[in-house]
Order: C-alpha cells, then structure tokens, then sequence
C-alpha cells in the first residue's frame, strides 16, 4: 500500500561506484556494464558503498556529485529507523553493495565476525556477505570451507608450506547461484565467475594464501596468517546448497527471496511491463532504505509527480525510507536489498 505521507524530498536517486583494481580482475566490468572507470583491471565496482575505502557518489538529483555518506549525513531520515542498530554512525550504511569480475582466482582468506573486528579492528565490523552469480565459465569454482575437520597447526603448517589447496572444498559456480559466506568461514572465488556481492559495510578480508602472486610492483600481497587462524572455523564445511527459492507472481513482474540474515535481505526481481507498476508491493513493511541493482535490462522509475529515473544494466538506485510513491515500467532483472 503506497505512504501517502511520504516526504516529498525523499527521492531515489543513482549511484555512480567507486573502483578497484586488484590483480586479479577482468575488463568485464567495463564491457559489460559500461562503467567508463579508467582502471586495468577493473576487478570490483563499489556500488553501493559508504565504506570511506571507496564511497559512491550521488549521479542524479539535486544532490549529484556529492559523496554519499555526505548526503546521509545531512539526511539521516534517508537510512530509515530499521537498520539503525547496525548503524555505526550517522551517514553510514550497515551494508556495501558491489560487482565483482574475477578473471583469476581471488585469494584463499576469510573475515572475521563482529566481535573480533571491534576487539581488534577498531571498533570496525565484520564481515558476513553472499554471492548472487551473474556468469561463470564452464569451469568455474568456488573455495568453500575445509574438506574435513581441520587442526591449527596443520593448518598453519599447510599455509607456509603452500600445500594449504588439498584441504580446501571446491564448488562448481553456475549462472544464478546464490552463496551465503557467514563470517569465519574460508573461502575464494575462482576464476571465470562474474558476481554480485552483498556484504555488511567492513573492508577486513584476512589473506591465509595467494598462490604466490606478485602485484604490478613485483611484490607478493601480504598475508594474514595469525589473524586468519584466530577467526576461521575449522570444523569441516557441508557442500553448499542451493536455497530454496519460490517464485511470487503479480502483473508485469515476479519475486523470489534470494537470502536473509540478521544484516540484510536481497530479493531479485524480474520485470516484463509494458504498463507502469505501483512499487508499493515492493516495500519492506519496515521504515528503512532499499538499493534496486541492475543486473540485466532496462526500465524507468517513476515519481507521481513525474520525474524519472531510466535505468540500465550495471546501475545501482538509492531509495530512501519513507519514499515518495514510485511506480517501474521496463524489462529487466533487478536485485533489492534492504535490512
């Protein structure tokens, strides 16, 4: 049901992201989503982000070409009263949306959960996320947990020696495969897998092993040994199953409930309309923010009072809590993700 006491200056708005170039990123990024970031590789886009590693910028609106954070800071009404328990501070969301393009495979490593990232990390968070994949290569894998039970010192012994990869569960990626990746867990994405990741807003990843790689400088990236092993769970992983996923039809466009945790909820939809929708079905029962992620399509996003935003494949849209009513016209698949 649409709020008819919405704040008119609520509007949604697109992001522009910020972008990296990790060694072992693609071009995909640029191809396919026509991003325009002069980096090479280009292996992640921060979509979503008021990480002060790599913050999105405001591309729509009166508010353009200000730095998010900033534009929640001054607008705090925008993040909602939901999330505000895994709010850090004013301006800063809970979660970091991104496009990951892994041309090689990323590091083996891990991210250490709430409690150790405030004892040890500065008060930062942790790191709980999950994968929706939008392409693989035929022979795509994923790193997900341990084959068996490990000890610590083996697996110490393992990381040093560089024999750690025979303990490691590998995992064939397919197009439309869903990953929950809880926070102590070892994990690597593998080559040939193009992804869109859902994290909670935390930049701590602890590198256990990298293949012996050096960067553009010649150098090896550094390891995280000891922290690794503090954080990561040892007990051997289950393979990794597909979630159940229903789904749920109205006019001109279906919805299927891809993951929810205690950090965030991501659905994906897919419209096919040739008439405008009322996004209010859309709406999480909650008064909090909602980012819709392209990954496919294009459409438009309508206010009542008639302005619009035409989306593409590849952009990010920032709705505000408390929205002005919208309504979406186009064919394309989206991610929502709100907490």
């Amino acid at each position: 049901m649409t709020n008819r006491n919405s704040n008119l200056n609520n509007r949604p708005f697109l992001l522009k992201p910020a972008g990296k170039d990790y060694l072992w990123g693609g071009s995909r990024l640029n191809d396919d989503f026509s991003k325009g970031i002069e980096l090479e590789p280009l292996a992640e886009t921060w979509e979503c982000s008021t990480h002060p590693d790599g913050p999105s910028v405001v591309a729509s609106g009166p508010d353009t070409g200000k730095l998010l954070p900033q534009v929640l800071s001054d607008h705090p009404e925008y993040i909602g009263s939901h999330p505000r328990e895994l709010v850090k501070a004013e301006g800063e969301l809970p979660i970091l949306i991104k496009f990951i393009d892994a041309r090689k495979d990323l590091s083996v490593q891990v991210h250490p959960d709430d409690a150790y990232a405030r004892q040890m990390e500065h008060g930062s968070m942790g790191k709980s996320e999950m994968w929706y994949v939008l392409d693989a290569s035929r022979d795509a894998r994923l790193v997900y947990g341990f084959r068996h039970d490990m000890d610590r010192e083996v697996l110490k012994k393992s990381l040093l020696d560089g024999t750690v990869e025979k303990y490691l569960q590998k995992v064939k990626v397919r197009k439309d495969d869903v990953f929950y990746i809880e926070a102590g867990t070892v994990h690597a994405l593998g080559a040939g897998a193009l992804v869109a990741e859902i994290q909670e807003s935390s930049n701590l990843t602890y590198r256990m092993y990298d293949y012996n790689r050096v960067d553009k400088d010649g150098k090896k990236r550094q390891l995280h040994v000891e922290k690794a092993l503090d954080v990561v769970r040892l007990q051997g992983s289950a393979q990794p199953r597909q979630p159940m996923r229903v789904l749920k039809y109205q006019k001109g466009c279906a919805s299927e409930l891809l993951c929810r945790c205690r950090y965030f909820q991501t659905e994906r939809l897919l419209l096919n309309t040739e008439r405008c929708r009322q996004m209010a079905d859309f709406q999480t029962g909650h008064n909090t923010f909602q980012v819709l992620l392209c990954t496919n399509g294009c459409g438009v996003l309508f206010e009542e009072r008639g302005e619009f935003i035409n989306f593409f494949r590849g952009d990010c849209i920032f709705v505000p809590a408390d929205s002005v009513p919208l309504k979406i016209h186009g064919k394309a698949q989206l991610l929502r993700v709100s907490c």
